[in-house]
């Protein structure tokens, strides 16, 4: 974690990292992403090939040309934490729609999924007053501003506990 933010933090700044490597930025809709075209492709994920990546608050996601991320997912081990086959399946039963009919009036299906790689707590030493929780996850996810796209990445959390290992 301490290694992004530094990194994150410093692509526009003093350093102006994106500029050496020649990223290009890009125009984002959503504010919560500071977007780069690569001047050459990645592969992500084994077999996914893109040109541009985003940087959020907590992580980095490549932006791949892929309609379903549920695809991605899959592959990936990841399951989709807004299931709405149980939604579907209650109007189904109350006879107030059909599954096409739910599926014709869905504009899109929202993915939001993760799997913990690190979750490790380092306690405070005798001489230190706090310890450290930190958590990597992987994430596969699609967003309305992105429509038709894929976000791959990582997110990085880190918090301070107390010797007990609670948080700060």
């Amino acid at each position: 974690m301490p290694s992004y933010n530094g990194f994150a933090l410093a692509l526009n700044g003093e350093e102006e990292i994106a500029f050496k490597r020649r990223w290009a930025p890009i125009k984002s809709k959503n504010f919560l992403m500071n977007e780069y075209e690569l001047p050459t492709p990645i592969t992500v994920a084994g077999r996914y090939s893109t040109r541009r990546i985003a940087f959020t608050y907590s992580g980095v996601v490549a932006i791949l040309e892929l309609a379903d991320p549920a695809v991605l997912a899959r592959q990936q081990g990841i399951e989709n934490a807004i299931d709405p086959n149980p939604l579907i399946a209650a109007v189904i039963v109350s006879g107030r729609a059909t599954r096409q009919e739910i599926e014709a009036a869905t504009d899109s299906r929202k993915f939001l999924g993760e799997k913990i790689l690190v979750d490790r707590t380092e306690p405070a030493t005798a001489e230190e007053h706090f310890g450290t929780h930190t958590v990597v996850r992987l994430n596969v996810s699609n967003v309305a501003s992105h429509p038709g796209k894929t976000l791959y990445g990582c997110s990085y959390r880190i918090e301070l506990v107390e010797k007990d290992g609670k948080p700060f």
